[in-house]
C-alpha cells in the first residue's frame, strides 16, 4: 500500500517504497535514495528566487495532485490525470479563475523544471480563460467610516490608514523595514514588490507622526532582543553572507514587528518576524462590519479605493500606473470602471419615466399608479 512517503521520494528502480520518511530529511546513502519530490520542488523554486508564498502554494497543488491520484508518482501519470484533477478544481470544488490557473501552472512547473519533462499534451491542456471583474472600491465616506471604526491606538488601524494612504498590497506593507521610511523626502521605498520590483510610494503627511511613534516602538522591541540575544531578522537572498550583522543592526528591522518568535519556515531559526497578514485581514474585517459597510472588504479593498480616488481627483493614470507597481496601464485602466464620471454619473432612463409619471399625476389631477404611461 502507497504511503505518504511517495510524497518525498523520488521513487525509482533504485529507491525502495514504501519506506516512511520525513519531508526534507532524506539522507543520500549510498545512491540509494534521491532527495524526495517535494524537496526537489522546492530546491528548484528557490534556485529560480520564486517567492515564499508561491513555494507554498506550488508544493501544496503538488501534493493535492498526488494524493487525488492515489498517491502515485507524477513521473507514472498522464494528460489524462492532470486534466481530471484540474476537471474536480472546477466541477466538484469549484474554484475560482485565478486557483484553476495557480493549480495548472504549478504542475506545469513540476513537470517542466523538477521532473524535466517536456511532453507534446502539456501544450494541449485547457487553460480557463480569465475574467474581467470590477474591484470593490468604497467611497470616500466609507472609507472614513472603515478608519474610524479602530481605536485610536490601534495597531491594524494604522495599518489599515497606511494601505489607503500610500495604496500598497498588504504583503509590501509589512515587509517594510526601518530604513525604507524616508521622512526627510516624505517617500516610503518599497523593497521586492510583486514581480521582485522596487517603486516609491508618497509617505502622507497625516502619517507621519503615528509612522514616527510606531518606529519607536519598533526600536524598544529591537533592543530587547539584542539584549536577549535573539538572532537577526530575515534578509534577502544572500544579504546574511555578505552582512552577516546586518540581520541584527536597526536599519533592517521590521517597521510592523510580531508580538512574538516565530519559526523561520526555510531556515528553522527562531526569531522576529513581521506581523501576519490574517491578524490584518481580521481586523479590517472586524472594523468593516463595525461601520456597517455592505461590501466585502479586504486589505486589497484599499488599495482599490486608493487608485480610485486618485483617478477621481485628476491624477494621471500613468502616475497611478507607477504607484500601484503594474507592469501595463491595461491593469490600472480596470478602475476607470468604476469613476463617477462613468456609469455613475449617468441618469437612468427610469428617472425620466418617474418624473413623467408625477408631473402627469399633478396636471391630471389623479394618482399615477391609475394613469397610462406613454413611453
Amino acid at each position: 500500500m502507497a504511503t505518504y512517503a511517495m510524497l518525498y521520494e523520488d521513487i525509482d528502480m533504485h529507491s525502495p517504497p514504501g519506506h516512511p520518511v520525513e519531508p526534507d530529511r532524506l539522507p543520500i546513502i549510498h545512491g540509494t535514495r534521491s532527495p524526495g519530490l517535494l524537496s526537489r520542488l522546492r530546491e528548484r523554486i528557490r534556485y529560480l528566487h520564486y517567492s515564499l508564498r508561491t513555494e507554498q502554494a506550488y508544493v501544496y497543488w503538488t501534493r493535492s495532485f498526488v494524493r487525488y491520484c492515489g498517491m502515485r508518482h507524477p513521473r507514472d501519470l498522464g494528460q489524462h490525470d492532470v486534466e481530471r484533477f484540474l476537471a474536480h478544481l472546477a466541477n466538484e470544488r469549484r474554484v475560482s479563475v485565478s486557483t484553476h490557473k495557480q493549480a495548472l501552472c504549478a504542475l506545469l512547473f513540476l513537470y517542466r523544471e523538477v521532473l524535466g519533462a517536456e511532453l507534446p499534451w502539456m501544450q494541449e491542456l485547457g487553460r480557463p480563460k480569465s475574467r474581467v471583474r470590477v474591484p470593490v472600491v468604497l467611497s470616500r465616506e466609507e472609507v472614513a467610516r472603515l478608519l474610524g471604526a479602530f481605536s485610536a491606538s490601534s495597531l491594524q488601524g494604522l495599518i489599515a490608514r497606511t494601505l489607503y494612504g500610500t495604496g500598497m498590497r498588504l504583503t509590501e506593507c509589512l515587509k517594510l523595514r526601518t530604513k525604507d521610511v524616508d521622512f526627510d523626502r516624505s517617500v516610503v521605498v518599497v523593497r521586492e514588490g510583486k514581480g521582485g520590483k522596487d517603486r516609491v510610494v508618497m509617505l502622507p503627511e497625516a502619517l507621519r507622526e503615528p509612522l514616527r511613534a510606531q518606529l519607536e516602538r519598533a526600536r524598544e522591541m529591537w533592543a530587547r532582543d539584542r539584549a536577549s540575544g535573539v538572532p537577526g531578522v530575515e534578509l534577502p537572498d544572500a544579504l546574511a553572507v555578505k552582512l552577516p550583522r546586518a540581520g541584527e543592526s536597526w536599519n533592517w528591522f521590521w517597521a510592523w514587528p510580531g508580538n512574538s518568535l516565530s519559526v523561520d519556515p526555510r531556515t528553522g531559526i527562531r526569531r522576529r518576524h513581521h506581523l501576519y497578514h490574517e491578524t490584518i485581514g481580521r481586523a479590517i474585517a472586524r472594523a468593516a462590519a463595525v461601520a456597517r459597510i455592505g461590501k466585502r472588504v479586504t486589505a486589497h479593498t484599499l488599495r482599490h479605493s486608493f487608485a480610485t480616488h486618485l483617478l477621481e481627483s485628476g491624477v494621471d493614470i500613468r502616475r497611478v500606473q507607477e504607484l500601484l507597481g503594474h507592469s501595463d496601464v491595461s491593469t490600472t485602466m480596470i478602475y476607470t470602471h468604476v469613476l463617477k464620471s462613468s456609469a455613475a454619473g449617468t441618469p437612468s432612463p427610469l428617472d425620466g419615466l418617474l418624473i413623467d409619471a408625477s408631473t402627469a399625476a399633478v396636471q391630471g389631477n389623479a394618482s399615477p399608479d391609475h394613469r397610462e404611461l406613454s413611453v
